[in-house]
């Protein structure tokens, strides 16, 4: 491809709106361009790109035994509300009308769908297991879309899912899914994590997702540098802590009722009372499926949704309102304390191992002091009920924990029997009776891979491109556009390379050599290769890869198969370096 005949609008000036990396660089480099909050047309060097990632990801689901297929991204609300999640959904799914009077909702993932398709199609247990896939464009209503192309109302995604007889099989077909997910990301260049994860929406009963490090992810990483645990920000566990010393009084004070007028907040009161915040408790109503239940955590800490969840045994849980808050204790939101409270309590560990502390005095305007847990409200059990902070004690090993911003590029779930029950899916099994089918998802956001790319590997001068996602893996730089014998050396060099199946770019511009070295260090194309007037009289001419910062020079004749030898020596390393990722993830699983 030649640049003056390409399309290839690239920005000197970072866009005034543009924040994260990934988004400014895919603009200034003319990958992408924005039509409206929240979606983006892929210029051509921006799609050859996300084709190439497209590529890598149907490879290994093919290669994983996976059959791909196509849904359709118009689904009927009525699968959503037979599933349940019409409403888990909210406003998030996008509704609109068909034939003036018919409901229908833009796909933002295709549980319900594949879940109505095998209720349709898969009569008897010897048609499973089974796993099947689409590279598909979805769609979420977001209320804020940004950082590009991480958060958009349409992208476009890798979503498996996978059908079987039993949890045996569902196991099978996870971890095939899982190692395929390595692969894809190994191949594309992108370092990542795996993390312990929350389903979220998505329900089921074990997930993991794969993340980016980077400043600008939107998701929290917890991690162990000394085990490896890792988890995201509501899955993360938290250990044990270590038992304090604590100084046991002979006549501890009575708890007592003071009045904190207007303070409503845990800093406003622990101001007002000159108490540190970590020596309060702060109680906190919830409705799970419906119910109240209250958790109480120290008055520092934050509360993880899910955990409570998870050990209040509910499908669904959400912060009871000022109202539901006074109907179920008789309190305003504000003074709630655990001391006689009628509803299911629920204490993180946090708070049981406080000496005294400071709690609402369930009654407007008033707090209680010198409460001491186990005497003045009872501690029958302690759960694990906050977010992980930096540096509290790893689950595993007791080692510190420390927290990283990350970007999520895939997740796999085992959903179990959550869409099959609610939706009817089912088998023969062996003796003829009706069996639910076993249930797994996986997902990769491909738009995601590119942006987790550039987020992971730039510099000041652009975007440094792994070689397997690269738009064009060689760029040629002819110094004298109008000189014969430069551009002769250029057809020859240019037309040897595309034989040989390499992606060729030769930047044709009659242009200064910073401007054109600027424009292709912005886009980061893998290989530089310089031809110059002076450089032929001597024979040679100039190589340079990008994510280096020394050039070297190289004979003219024979460039082209000297050009060849480097990239197939840089794709061999890669290739060897993903085979040691491959034969690290064996060992782990035999040890």
């Amino acid at each position: 491809m030649r640049w003056s005949k390409a399309l290839i609008p690239t920005l000197k000036e970072t866009p005034a709106d543009a924040v994260a990396p990934s988004h400014v660089l895919l603009l200034r480099a003319g990958m992408i361009r924005q039509l409206g909050a929240g979606a983006y047309t892929y210029l051509p060097l921006g799609f050859r790109v996300l084709h190439k990632a497209v590529a890598i990801i149907r490879e290994e689901m093919d290669r994983a035994g996976a059959l791909e297929l196509l849904m359709p991204a118009l689904q009927p609300v009525e699968l959503w509300k037979e599933s349940g999640r019409y409403d888990d959904y909210g406003d998030l799914l996008m509704r609109l009308m068909v034939s003036k009077s018919h409901p229908m909702a833009l796909g933002p993932t295709h549980e319900e769908v594949v879940t109505e398709m095998a209720r349709g199609l898969v009569r008897s247990y010897k048609q499973l297991p089974l796993t099947v896939y689409q590279i598909q464009t979805k769609f979420r209503d977001e209320p804020r879309p940004r950082f590009g192309v991480v958060r958009t109302r349409e992208f476009l995604m890798k979503d498996a899912y996978s059908l079987g007889t039993n949890v045996q099989q569902l196991n099978v077909s996870y971890d095939a899914m899982f190692e395929a997910y390595c692969r894809i990301f190994d191949r594309c260049g992108v370092p990542y994590v795996v993390v312990e994860a929350e389903s979220g929406p998505i329900g089921g009963d074990s997930s993991h997702e794969f993340m980016v490090p980077c400043s600008t992810g939107e998701d929290k990483v917890i991690q162990c540098s000394s085990c490896g645990y890792a988890a995201n920000q509501e899955r993360a566990e938290i250990g044990e802590p270590v038992a304090a010393t604590l100084v046991v009084e002979s006549n501890p004070a009575a708890c007592q009722s003071v009045p904190t007028p207007g303070k409503r907040t845990i800093r406003e009161v622990c101001e007002f009372l000159g108490v540190p915040e970590s020596e309060s408790a702060k109680l906190l109503v919830y409705m799970a499926d419906g119910k109240p239940i209250a958790a109480l955590l120290r008055g520092d800490h934050e509360l993880n949704e899910a955990k409570l969840r998870r050990v209040a045994g509910a499908v669904a849980i959400a912060p009871a309102d000022p109202a539901e808050v006074e109907k179920a204790t008789g309190v305003p939101i504000g003074f709630l304390g655990p001391i006689g409270i009628k509803i299911p309590l629920y204490i993180d560990r946090a708070v049981a191992s406080l000496s005294r502390l400071v709690v609402g005095g369930n009654a407007l305007d008033v707090h209680t002091v010198n409460v001491i847990p186990g005497r003045d409200f009872p501690v029958p059990a302690v759960y694990d009920l906050r977010n992980a902070q930096e540096g509290d004690p790893c689950p595993r090993c007791g080692k510190a924990l420390a927290i990283k911003a990350g970007l999520e590029i895939g997740h796999v779930f085992k959903l179990g029997t959550k869409y099959s029950r609610a939706m009817g899916a089912r088998y023969l099994d062996e003796a003829g009776r009706e069996v639910e089918i076993v249930m797994g998802c996986y997902g990769i956001g491909v738009n995601r891979i590119i942006a987790g790319a550039v987020e992971a590997s730039h510099d000041k001068a652009g975007i440094v491109w792994p070689l397997a996602l690269a738009p064009y893996q060689v760029v040629i730089a002819p110094l004298q556009v109008k000189n014969d014998a430069v551009m002769e050396r250029t057809a020859a060099i240019e037309h040897a390379l595309e034989a040989a199946g390499v992606d060729v770019l030769t930047d044709d511009r009659d242009q200064r050599p910073g401007v054109k070295f600027n424009d292709i260090d912005l886009i980061g194309i893998p290989l530089r290769v310089v031809i110059g007037e002076r450089g032929l009289k001597d024979g040679v001419i100039e190589l340079k890869w990008r994510d280096q910062a020394a050039a070297e020079t190289i004979s003219a004749e024979g460039a082209a198969e000297a050009i060849l030898s480097r990239l197939a020596t840089a794709m061999s390393r890669r290739a060897g370096e993903c085979a040691d990722r491959q034969r690290a993830r064996n060992a782990a699983k035999s040890s």
